[in-house]
């Protein structure tokens, strides 16, 4: 079976790519390469003993979109990551958002529908509901107005694939995960930036290995036990097999619905200080942290429910928080050692 990946040579992509060539599947990844490099092609196929079929290309273009459909009719269902993902940068960016991650979704299911291609697996993302009034968060809780226009375009892309579903026959699987971390226990794939990180756990790693001065934490005055925000971290390998899990689950046609909607994390949420303490130790590496003011558009807590997950979709995450730091830190050191 053939499984199309968008967004295959970034962080979760690739980790998926691999999870997914495990089991066997034969994997066509598209990626513009706008936040990864093509190495990553390689360091998967080092893994895993195969390369991936890539497609260099940019999804928000309608006719090289339409024509790689073409090209791939054969193709069995779709994990769709390819999406700018910075919460901050969207605030201050909104228009390069709304027209990355929206433009991109209507070409792929505009694909779908003419080659009648009819599974896909979309990344969404916790944002979806703001700061919710309960936590931890299940999935039908309210959809709050989103605080972000990253977070904005996470819930417009889930009403147009379910508005999508209902006339065309394409099934979906919304995956609302929280906060991916760590890398590949192998440290030959992880999470790599372009420029300054705006997610957590890059920026520990490169303040630490002495990429960056020091550590910015963003607020320490919420209503929290230590005064940092609270999010519920998972690995980013049972993040991936998350994934192959919803395709398998469409592919055996044990869908109960024509879209569904999981949420994946840990269902503990740790603060920002409980993660720095957990790499601390796990590592010996002292940080230098300093608190900086809130920044837009993050929210002041949020953790998941895992039930449905746990027992509808037959997944559960099971690394610890301290296996996540570590295997982040040991990828951080492999790239020091290529001068990267």
């Amino acid at each position: 079976m053939k499984i199309l990946v968008t967004g295959g040579t970034g962080y979760i992509g690739s980790h998926t790519v691999v999870e997914l060539q495990n089991k066997g599947y034969e994997v066509v990844v598209v990626d513009d390469l706008s936040n990864s490099t093509s190495e990553v092609l390689d360091n998967i196929a080092r893994i895993t003993g195969q390369k991936p079929v890539f497609g260099h290309f940019d999804l928000k273009d309608t006719e090289k979109t339409a024509s790689f459909f073409r090209l791939h009719k054969d193709i069995g269902g779709i994990i769709h990551f390819a999406a700018s993902k910075a919460v901050g940068e969207s605030v201050e960016q909104p228009l390069k958002y709304y027209r990355n991650n929206l433009v991109s979704l209507i070409n792929i299911l505009q694909g779908m529908t003419d080659n009648n291609i009819r599974n896909i697996v979309f990344s969404s993302s916790c944002t979806v509901y703001g700061q919710p009034g309960k936590l931890p968060v299940r999935e039908d809780a309210p959809i709050q107005k989103a605080i972000s226009p990253y977070g904005n375009t996470k819930q417009i892309s889930e009403e147009i694939i379910t508005d999508t579903s209902r006339v065309t026959g394409i099934q979906g699987i919304l995956l609302r995960y929280f906060n991916p971390i760590g890398a590949h226990d192998t440290a030959i794939i992880g999470e790599l930036p372009i420029g300054v990180p705006n997610c957590l756990m890059p920026y520990i790693t490169q303040t630490a290995i002495g990429k960056r001065p020091f550590l910015r934490v963003w607020g320490n005055d919420y209503n929290t036990p230590d005064g940092t925000a609270i999010r519920d971290y998972l690995h980013v390998v049972d993040l991936a097999k998350a994934h192959v899990v919803a395709v398998e689950r469409m592919l055996g046609e044990r869908m109960k619905e024509e879209v569904e909607v999981f949420n994946l994390g840990t269902g503990t949420g740790y603060s920002v200080l409980q993660v720095i303490r957990s790499f601390e130790q796990t590592t010996g590496v002292k940080l230098d942290y300093r608190i900086m003011d809130r920044r837009p558009g993050d929210v002041e807590q949020v953790w998941a429910d895992t039930e449905l997950a746990n027992n509808e979709l037959g997944w559960k995450a099971e690394k610890t928080l301290d296996e996540m730091t570590g295997s982040a830190w040991k990828w951080e050191k492999a790239l020091a050692e290529k001068g990267l």
